[in-house]
């Protein structure tokens, strides 16, 4: 039962996440030329990290997230059962927070889905791929790092908020940023078209990102 409600606080803060993330970038926009729309979305990610981490994070510990998730196992921290779990909970949260923004938008809004950025001069596979990577492994590891002390358990919501929002400011004009496999498999696939052919970059490149952040830190550590 207790890993149940951990599965369900997944889905949840998932879900959260797709319809207030992905919808502030359906809503406002999210091209770098506009800026206040670049910056909404930016500050939408973080702030839902935010609201879920004090809200769910001591049920589940707040992931909502493969990337972190893969993190977690890596380091010990998440057993082989949990964490197929929490990637499928947050798949199926992924999936819900589209339909709704399916019926508040329409089902052609694009779903605020990933994809290489037509104004990004250098935009390529590989360049998008090390995008997710590095954006992926700055976000992964600032989580490990401020969650590995029990003292900063006040403040880490705001922290991990806050560097996810700074991912964002940089990662929009390039990928739209996802460092998220979640939250960009379930977009990907009900807006379709160029997002889905590219959805691996965004699923590829965050898990590489989060595996080297657990593994860097733990080197580090020790």
């Amino acid at each position: 039962m207790e890993n149940i409600k951990k599965y369900i606080a997944e889905a949840i803060g998932t879900c959260v996440l797709v319809t207030f993330g992905c919808g502030t970038a359906v809503a406002v926009g999210c091209s770098s030329e506009a800026g206040s729309g670049y910056l909404l979305t930016a500050l939408a990610f973080g702030l839902v990290i935010v609201a879920m981490a004090y809200s769910i994070g001591n049920i589940s510990g707040c992931h909502i997230n493969p990337a972190v998730s893969i993190a977690m196992l890596i380091r010990g921290q998440l057993s082989v059962k949990d964490f197929i779990g929490y990637v499928v909970s947050q798949v199926i949260g992924s999936a819900v927070g589209c339909v709704i923004l399916g019926i508040v938008f329409g089902f052609d809004c694009g779903f605020g889905a990933n994809q290489i950025q037509a104004g990004w001069t250098n935009g390529s596979v590989p360049a998008a791929l090390l995008v997710e990577i590095v954006l992926t492994f700055v976000f992964v590891i600032a989580i490990i790092g401020v969650t590995s002390k029990v003292e900063n358990a006040a403040v880490s919501g705001l922290v991990i908020g806050l560097t996810l929002t700074l991912v964002h400011i940089l990662g929009i004009a390039l990928t739209g940023t996802s460092v998220n496999p979640a939250r960009s498999l379930m977009p990907a696939i009900f807006a379709g078209g160029t997002a889905l052919a590219q959805v691996w970059i965004f699923i590829v490149g965050p898990l590489i990102g989060g595996a080297l952040a657990a593994v860097v830190y733990g080197y580090l550590e020790k």
